[in-house]
């Protein structure tokens, strides 16, 4: 491996620990969290400063029709599929200034230090932000890689809404990206060679291990449901127990029942209501309606939808005991993907060049990659998480964790860009 210049990579290095900091005020909210949700005023004020950001760098830098912020270093060989790397800048309400953010900052000065030290690389290198993947805002995640990997469509975003009662459609043309006619470049891509992205973990397994850096294996599978339990509101002091169709009794049951089957069914498999909302409710009415989210992850595809279709038929039963209409909804559905041996092999190697104590690791969060990694050789670096804590104001990775993940990744696209890796590589 080439030795790079110390003194100005630890130069960009610092910019980058600045950058993420300057992101971070993008949405930045009272409680010292960061809410930056799909195409809302923030979310599109970060993206055209990223771009000029990216800009700057020397990079060339466009969106995709659905939003997607991609920055460019062009190579000299247009017959070298290009290498993608990068992630997301939406976040959860009231989230950290690391999840995403990091992956795209890291990126974008990557490709900055790499143009400034070596010029034009063989291969085209570029760096994507994700318009989005969290599903914060609207009941879908991954519309930003899910286009780019051909995974979902403009009509995938049909009738979604908000809580407000935007639909996704009319907040994307609000932000200035239209459908028809498309006036930017589509989204869909069919040249990447690979895609790598550094992220970080998200859990305390690193921090626990006193790992540097996590090389991951696999991201596990997820299922996403939005169940509606429906009853009927009555008075409260008025209306027998026994006379009852109480929709939070019911979605209740189900809750405890899904943590329940979970624990039983033991490691790796875990199932979470992570939002529960009694529509229309009150202290003196018996609940009519009840809405809840189901998130149920596996790094073993037939395991999951096993335990997936066993839950949902309780799930009907309870509301039939119960005389309870009840609606279920999937909106995400991801198998399981594994890592490229190749990519992640580099990733241990510039550990190793550097001293960083790595260790292999599945991620239990679901992430951009896993849908690139049914499309092309993809690869993730984990930097650790303080507590394990994220999305939250207290998501923690410390300067010294962001560099040596950052300095990593400036090896591994060195490597694939200029290091004379053979297309077949990726």
């Amino acid at each position: 491996m080439t030795e790079h210049p110390q003194e100005l990579l630890t130069a960009y290095s610092g910019r980058m620990l600045a950058e993420l900091d300057w992101l971070a005020t993008f949405g930045g909210d009272a409680e010292g969290g960061v809410t930056r949700l799909l195409y809302s005023a923030p979310w599109l004020q970060a993206q055209m400063a990223l771009m000029d950001k990216m800009q700057e760098l020397g990079l060339t830098a466009d969106f995709d029709e659905v939003g997607n912020l991609f920055g460019k270093l062009k190579g000299s060989q247009p017959e070298l599929k290009p290498v993608l790397t990068g992630s997301h800048v939406d976040t959860v309400k009231n989230g950290g200034k690391y999840d995403g953010a990091y992956g795209v900052v890291a990126s974008m000065m990557a490709l900055g230090f790499l143009k400034a030290v070596y010029g034009t690389p063989k291969r085209t290198l570029e760096v994507v932000s994700f318009c989005e993947e969290e599903g914060s805002r609207f009941p879908l995640a991954y519309w930003g890689s899910g286009h780019v990997t051909g995974a979902l469509s403009m009509l995938d975003g049909n009738g979604l809404v908000d809580r407000e009662g935007v639909t996704m459609l009319e907040a994307m043309a609000e932000a200035g990206f239209e459908t028809e006619p498309a006036r930017l470049y589509p989204a869909r891509r069919e040249d990447i060679g690979a895609y790598i992205e550094i992220h970080i973990e998200q859990g305390g397994v690193l921090e626990y291990k006193q790992k540097q850096i996590g090389v991951v294996t696999a991201i596990v599978g997820q299922i996403r449901h939005i169940v509606v339990v429906s009853g009927a509101s009555n008075h409260a002091g008025t209306t027998p127990m026994t006379m009852r169709r109480d929709a939070l009794a019911g979605a209740a049951e189900m809750v405890a029942l899904t943590e329940r089957k979970a624990l039983g069914e033991g490691e790796p498999l875990v199932a979470t209501v992570g939002r529960l909302e009694v529509k229309r409710g009150t202290s003196n009415v018996v609940p009519g309606e009840v809405e809840f989210t189901l998130d149920i992850r596996h790094t073993d595809a037939v395991a999951m939808d096993a335990f997936r279709d066993g839950l949902l038929a309780e799930f009907r039963e309870i509301a039939e005991q119960r005389g309870l209409g009840i609606q279920i909804t999937e909106h995400l559905y991801a198998l399981p993907v594994a890592m490229d041996e190749g990519i992640s092999a580099e990733i241990e190697a510039a550990c190793d060049y550097y001293g960083y104590p790595s260790w292999r690791m599945p991620s239990g969060a679901g992430h951009d990659a896993q849908l690139f990694g049914t499309v092309c050789p993809s690869a993730m670096i984990f930097v650790p998480s303080q507590g394990g804590i994220s999305h939250s104001p207290k998501e923690y990775t410390s300067p010294v964790e962001l560099v040596n993940g950052f300095q990593t990744l400036v090896r591994v696209l060195y490597q694939y860009g200029y290091g004379g890796k053979a297309d077949e590589d990726v």
